[in-house]
């Protein structure tokens, strides 16, 4: 079963006016720990032992919090590897030296995931997989699109009429031809490059 694990966090958390004016969102306390304490607890009870997390902001603070932690975790600062570019693959792209040739899960940094979810997306093949959960409002987030059998065919990002109710759950399990999927992808409508167009990409090409 595959052991290594991607945490993004590399965003500022603007929406969330001045409780990120002096700490990454990841880092604001929830019930007296910060909140990457929870997901980095519930990736080791799953069995997870090499832990990457992509940063971008407030990187000194980040470096405080680790001091506190017994677990063997890594740091790759987002803004020294892809500068020049934004979206949500870029702290994907980041991890390529330390990743390698393994397969390894991807997890956004601000949400909070159970360890026995987790523990179910160690599968040591050469598939990628990405999560989903059925949502009520499904015009909010981007969703899934899957043909007969379960395979994805496309990501749809934000769309007043979505296809489907599929939302993406931000879980992912990548084998490292993620990050030639990466490289495939052109900037979205937004301006950014995204990591659901890279997935999109991976499902075209039947990987």
């Amino acid at each position: 079963m595959l052991n290594k694990a991607v945490i993004l966090a590399g965003g500022k958390g603007t929406r969330m006016g001045h409780l990120t004016a002096d700490l990454p969102k990841q880092l604001i306390p929830v019930n007296g720990r910060p909140f990457a304490f929870y997901l980095l607890n519930n990736l080791a009870q799953a069995g997870f032992t090499d832990i990457i997390i992509v940063i971008g902001y407030k990187k000194e603070k980040w470096a405080d919090f680790l001091k506190t932690l017994e677990w063997n975790v890594r740091i790759v600062d987002q803004n020294e590897r892809v500068s020049d570019k934004y979206g949500t693959a870029c702290p994907v792209e980041a991890t390529e030296p330390e990743v390698g040739q393994d397969n390894f899960i991807a997890v956004n940094g601000d949400n909070l995931y159970s360890p026995s979810d987790l523990e179910a997306m160690r599968h040591q093949d050469d598939l990628n997989y990405v999560t989903c959960f059925r949502s009520e409002h499904p015009e909010l987030y981007g969703v899934l699109e899957a043909d007969d059998n379960g395979l994805l065919k496309k990501i749809h990002e934000r769309s007043p009429s979505p296809p489907t109710n599929m939302t993406n759950a931000g879980l992912y399990k990548f084998t490292p031809k993620i990050f030639e999927a990466i490289k495939n992808i052109g900037l979205s409508p937004r301006g950014e490059y995204e990591i659901t167009d890279a997935i999109s990409w991976l499902a075209q090409q039947h990987l």
